[in-house]
């Protein structure tokens, strides 16, 4: 029987997860926290899992998934499979940085997280169909990432700011501002300024 303790601050979410773990004739869980602070409070009181289903994100002034998984996976040894709505390329590599054994995305389904679970207590890696996508798709594009100067116009681009007054904001010229809007462009496949932000968005740049 693979014990498995649920960390995550949705009622409902830990509901959810608890109905497909409970309905799995090989696992049963044993513990829920609403925080990563209650999660590590319980381990340190000698609380004991196979696997920690854990969120990346409880709310503001709360520990984050990736920083408790470093903790879990360093001082109790307990694998980590991360389960969350966050699949940026930087909230994946962050975890997975931290330790994590897998991560899934709250939309997989039954069979997914079941088979994630088992493969987790197993110690194998477990990745998520959705997650193995995106690190494939980044695995695959150039190598080469925005500068700095780069990503700080960007920031301002998604601040709403124009051209012209980036170029006042940052001492250049709106030639240069241009150029640096172009090597984007180029690293990240856009075509626009807009486009570009969102990209740096979706990918965790910004």
């Amino acid at each position: 029987m693979i014990d498995v303790v649920l960390a995550d601050d949705h009622p409902v979410v830990r509901a959810g997860l608890r109905a497909v773990v409970d309905g799995q004739p090989d696992m049963r869980v044993v513990h829920e926290a609403a925080t990563a602070e209650e999660l590590l409070r319980w381990l340190d009181a000698g609380g004991r899992g196979d696997v920690v289903l854990l969120d990346l994100q409880f709310g503001e002034g709360r520990l984050g998934g990736a920083a408790a998984t470093g903790t879990v996976t360093a001082r109790h040894g307990v694998p980590v499979l991360v389960v969350t709505t966050y699949g940026t390329d930087a909230d994946i590599l962050a975890a997975i940085e931290a330790g994590a054994t897998g991560y899934l995305l709250k939309d997989a389904s039954t069979d997914e997280l079941a088979r994630a679970v088992r493969s987790a207590a197993a110690g194998e890696v477990a990745l998520g169909e959705a997650v193995q996508r995106r690190l494939v798709g980044r695995m695959r594009t150039p190598a080469e990432q925005p500068t700095a100067r780069e990503l700080e116009v960007l920031r301002l681009v998604v601040a709403g700011r124009s051209n012209e007054a980036i170029a006042r904001e940052l001492f250049v010229s709106v030639a240069t501002v241009k150029s640096h809007l172009a090597h984007v462009n180029t690293k990240l496949g856009t075509r626009s300024r807009t486009e570009a932000a969102a990209a740096a968005r979706e990918r965790g740049m910004l």
